[in-house]
């Protein structure tokens, strides 16, 4: 097969050439095309099923609400989780489908359960799916705020905010989602006068119906008049454009409505209540710099590229800003962008780039000062730009965006991308220096090109089919982990392939233009010619003890073996986002003004230290918002001046300085946060879940469970989920009572709804903005005295509410949890240091001196449960495919002894491996692992290069099996084996500078590894493959050329 591939590319190498201008075009014009992003597509499909239950509690949101939808989800195909929450008004149910599965059918089927369980669910309660949205999704946060103290107020912000800022937003192409917290949502409320309403005789409902008809359109018809048709409209107040009155004021015409008609007089809405403009009852709050604000959080749609987004919303914004003023706003206001995902995918791509640059520029100083010829240095290099073009080609082609992983599998592979095309060139460059001076013409060059290529690329094409194998751990990996390295696999396997196939076709092409002339002026450079003396006496002196060279290597392997399980140990590096994020968790049934204060005094708090530029809150749920949190839940975005401080230390000042508060402190960052949700549902890297059905038992069994975890030194932020038991004014009409008085219980405790909870009776327009009209009872009247005066309609009459019912303080549970149809409480905790091991032996520990009921367990869940899982696949799998390895070297050589020979590079790549992990003070993570697996195709490289040599020396060329063949060959494959190790291994010198910059977090590990092994398996390899094949390596050498086709190259 390569020889007709050489031969062609060879004989067409004009054409050959010319394709190659042609893709490198191609691979550059793509690159524009290309999504850009911080990470590959992490979003495991997941449905979120959101349902408004007005004035329900906590427990009848879940009995009535929550388990019904469960029910129904369970039996979707490829459902992994159902994880839910309940809450006061709200029920929040996340479907989490199996990685790989289409979002789109997942949604349609969950539709399809959703309305064949509608029939459970209460009138009125309809679940609603939320808009598909990225996991990395939110894009920006933007504050609406005043520059300057009492600028405007907050309905004017929240007014800006909803009706001006937003719809633009939301008609950016690739937006999903625009939500909106803090500020005053204005409405029009009807606050009724109990006292008035019984001596005028005004009931509940006709106040009900007034409110309704006040902005009632109809339509009439159509009529016919001279030849014209005309449009009938009965309109009520609606403050549309158009209109013929002034309409701009509806409280006049609101406080006119006739409410009832007796004895010939009307009464109005205003004789019996107080009829203003207020404010919507809020259950969130939000602000920027310690000052109230608006803030909007952005999210994208999947798949969608996050700079050219961030790009379209900021020039959406630079539009917005000099129109502010024409709102009718006054002069201070602005819209400032508090946090911007591309940041981190700017500095990480930005810094990825200049590996890549770096590291391309070392392998260019590697090959020049080895060869010494800008020639051969060039047809060596060509491999590079050419392999990222194909790379980049098939990124486009697979639909995967550019991210730190993509980028990271080029800068890993960018070294080796060179080592097929240095091999060939070296070779051809050694032949032809040896060639028949009288030999010449065209066929005779093309000849020894051809010879020259093939002689190495057999042995070539199994490191690089090794190298394939050796990454099927890597893509049978699931989970978060699995989508990252995936990305990262697919960028180095596809950028190795092409180089190899760059070397079969366009470097042969090359060698014949370049090399000919290159062959008769250059000679072997004074490196190399000082490393092939020292590696001449290496050699000489390992031929003599083969057995101790041995003996102590795999004495050292086996040292380095047992370290491992010593180092510390993560489930993945920490990124360098450039900012925090504080969550601040008060305890439940905090009131949202108390929640606010408290947030607020955060803010200034972290104000104060130097390294911080600017603080965000949110407290409470955005409206639309699928994270429901409560009222006593605050998240604080804490930008940094500079990205590259110490954000531990940054960490610490900040716990330090948030002990004062009566809160639950919890530290990340926003990335890191999502993806701990993504792998928990929980925002804490470990979370021990306690699970069984009393909430009570739960919530003691946790509290105990955190007091003995108090004194484990390994962990941080500490704290039980908050599920608590939350205040709450039961009101009873008893049965015998509601007989008595003829009173319908569900009518009545609806018009209790209607009075202290509101209801939106109507709305009234104004061009394209739309105000509810509500009614409710006044803040005064909400206490137990004012309701116990509520008119109550009866067959009897009308009496008070304290004469058919009865008014109890209680508690009630808010929140209830569930995963898997099972309520759940949760220990949170981040880790304090850079080691999980000993923290998790510890909590494994404290889990097995627990005494739980029958009925209840605990589960440890978040990163340590992702490690063990990801872990015990790599092991699994990673013995598969040593296997595999071992199948392929022994099928090209038919020798145990020879196939040992050759992986024994693999034990000797370790040692080195686990020195550098210990010098470097890195933790053993699953990054660490993956470039463990990267390096064990590399390192049998060398080992292939040279016994195929050694066979090539005897089979083709005469050489007598000895010492001296042993040594002629190893330095005539002493330059490409020190090329492409040195070559490889410098170019992740990039990656291993200053490894915590963002991009380079997760991959600085990888290179640790490959680097320190490489050095280790390339000096142990020079002595120890050429004595120990010398040794014991004449018997299967016989027994292989013995064998029909032994003359073929190796």
């Amino acid at each position: 097969m390569f020889q007709s591939i050489v031969r062609t590319a060879l004989q067409q190498r004009i054409v050959m050439l010319a394709l190659a201008g042609v893709l490198l075009a191609f691979g550059v014009a793509s690159l524009p095309r290309l999504r850009v992003d911080v990470l590959p597509d992490l979003n495991k499909p997941t449905v979120t099923v959101m349902t408004e239950a007005q004035g329900m509690a906590a427990e009848e949101v879940e009995q009535l609400v929550t388990f019904p939808i469960e029910l129904a989800v369970k039996g979707v195909a490829d459902v992994t989780r159902v994880r839910s929450r309940s809450q006061a008004g709200l029920s929040s149910v996340y479907v989490e489908f199996a990685w790989g599965t289409d979002i789109y059918r997942n949604r349609q089927q969950v539709t399809e359960r959703l309305a064949a369980a509608g029939d459970q669910l209460p009138e009125g309660v309809t679940p609603k799916l939320s808009p598909v949205s990225s996991i990395m999704g939110e894009t920006l946060l933007i504050a609406v705020h005043a520059t300057r103290e009492h600028a405007t107020d907050l309905m004017e912000l929240r007014e800006l905010a909803d009706w001006v800022v937003r719809p633009r937003l939301l008609a950016v192409p690739g937006v999903s989602q625009v939500t909106v917290i803090g500020g005053a949502i204005k409405q029009y409320e009807v606050r009724p006068d109990l006292a008035r309403m019984r001596e005028l005789g005004v009931s509940l409902p006709d106040v009900e119906t007034a409110m309704r008809d006040f902005s009632r359109n109809t339509s009439g018809g159509y009529l016919v008049q001279s030849g014209r048709e005309y449009m009938i409209r009965n309109l009520g107040h609606s403050l549309s454009q158009g209109d013929q009155e002034d309409q701009s004021d509806p409280l006049p015409a609101l406080r006119g409505a006739v409410v009832a008609y007796r004895d010939g007089v009307p009464t109005t809405l205003q004789q019996i209540a107080d009829i203003d403009m207020g404010v919507k009852t809020m259950r969130g709050s939000a602000g920027y710099n310690a000052a109230p604000a608006v803030i909007l959080s952005v999210q994208k749609q999947l798949h969608t590229d996050t700079l050219r987004l961030t790009r379209d919303l900021e020039a959406v914004l630079e539009e917005l800003r000099p129109q502010l003023h024409q709102q009718g706003l006054p002069q201070g206001v602005a819209l400032t962008t508090v946090f911007r995902q591309a940041d981190f995918i700017e500095h990480s791509v930005g810094n990825l780039a200049t590996v890549l640059r770096d590291a391309a520029i070392l392998v260019t100083l590697v090959l020049f000062v080895f060869l010494l010829s800008a020639r051969t240095t060039l047809i060596s290099l060509i491999t590079i730009p050419l392999a990222l073009c194909v790379t980049a080609l098939a990124f486009h082609g697979l639909g995967m965006s550019i991210n730190t992983m993509t980028l990271g599998g080029l800068a890993i592979a960018i070294g080796e991308l060179v080592d097929d095309a240095v091999v060939g060139v070296e070779n051809t460059l050694r032949r032809l220096r040896a060639r028949d001076p009288t030999a010449r013409g065209p066929g005779v060059l093309l000849q020894i090109i051809l010879d020259a290529t093939l002689e190495v690329r057999t042995a070539i094409f199994s490191a690089t089919l090794i190298i394939v194998l050796v990454f099927i751990p890597v893509f049978a990996l699931s989970g978060v982990e699995g989508r990252l390295f995936d990305a990262l696999g697919v960028a180095y396997i596809v950028s190795i392939l092409a180089s190899m196939l760059i070397s079969v076709t366009v470097t042969p092409a090359l060698c014949y233009y370049l090399l000919p002339a290159a062959a008769t002026r250059a000679t072997e450079g004074p490196l190399l010619r000082w490393c092939k003396r020292w590696d001449a006496r290496a050699l000489r002196w390992s031929f003599q003890r083969p057995r101790a060279l041995l003996t102590t290597s795999l004495a050292a392997a086996v040292l380095a073996a047992t370290a491992v399980p010593l180092l510390p140990q993560l489930f993945l590096p920490s990124f360098n986002e450039g900012s925090l994020t504080v969550t601040l968790l008060a305890p439940p049934g905090t009131s949202l003004d108390a929640s606010n204060e408290m947030g607020t005094l955060a803010e200034r708090l972290i104000l104060t230290l130097p390294h911080v530029a600017g603080v965000a809150r949110r407290t409470g749920r955005a409206e639309l918002d699928e994270h429901a949190e409560g009222v006593h839940y605050s998240e604080l975005d804490v930008a940094l001046r500079n990205p590259q401080e110490d954000r531990d230390s940054v960490s610490q000042q900040i716990r330090r300085l948030l002990r004062v508060l009566p809160v639950t402190v919890n530290l990340g960052q926003p990335i890191s946060h999502r993806l701990d949700h993504l792998l928990a549902g929980v925002r804490a890297q470990l979370a021990l879940k306690v699970f069984g059905p009393d909430l009570s038992v739960l919530r003691t069994h946790a509290e105990r469970l955190h007091e003995q975890l108090r004194t484990l030194s390994g962990l941080t932020d500490l704290q039980v989920e908050q599920q608590g038991r939350v205040p709450q004014l039961l009101v009873r009409i008893p049965s015998e009572t509601a007989a008595q008085y003829g009173i319908n219980i569900g009518v009545a405790n609806q018009t209790l709804e209607t009075l202290g909870n509101g209801r939106r009776l109507s709305q009234v327009l104004h061009a394209d903005r739309r105000y509810d009209v509500v009614l409710r009872l006044a803040e005064n009247d909400r206490d137990a005295a004012g309701m116990n005066n509520l008119l109550m309609e009866t067959a009897a009459g009308r009496v008070p509410l304290a004469r058919v019912a009865s008014l109890q303080p209680a508690f009630g549970e808010d929140p209830i949890l569930h995963e898997d149809g099972q309520r759940r409480i949760a220990v949170l905790a981040n880790l304090a240091n850079g080691d999980m091991s000993p923290t998790v032996a510890a909590l494994q520990r404290t889990l097995a001196t627990l005494n739980l009921p029958q009925g209840y367990f605990v589960e440890l869940d978040g990163q340590f449960k992702a490690q063990q899982q990801a872990s015990t696949q790599l092991a699994g799998l990673a013995a598969i495919s040593v296997l595999l390895i071992f199948a392929v070297v022994y099928n090209r050589y038919r020798s145990l002894v020879l196939t040992g020979i050759i992986l024994l590079n693999i034990p000797l790549a370790l040692i080195g491996s686990v020195i550098a992990l210990w010098l470097s003070g890195s933790a053993l993570s699953l990054a660490s692992l993956v470039g463990f697996i990267t390096l064990t195709g590399i390192a049998t490289r060398n080992g292939l290069i040279k016994i195929s040599h050694y066979l090539n020396l005897i089979a083709r060329e005469g050489e007598a099996f000895g010492a001296d063949m042993v040594v002629r060959g190893s330095l005539e494959r002493l330059a490409p084996v020190l090329m492409t190790a040195l070559g490889t291994a410098l170019a992740l010198i990039p990656l291993l500078v200053s490894g915590d910059q963002p991009g380079k977090e997760i991959l600085h590990p990888v290179a640790v590894v490959v680097f320190g092994g490489l050095i280790s398996a390339t000096l142990l390899d020079t002595l120890l493959t050429p004595a120990l094949f010398l040794h014991w390596g004449r018997t299967p050498v016989e027994r292989l050329l013995a064998q029909p086709g032994t003359r073929e190259h190796y």
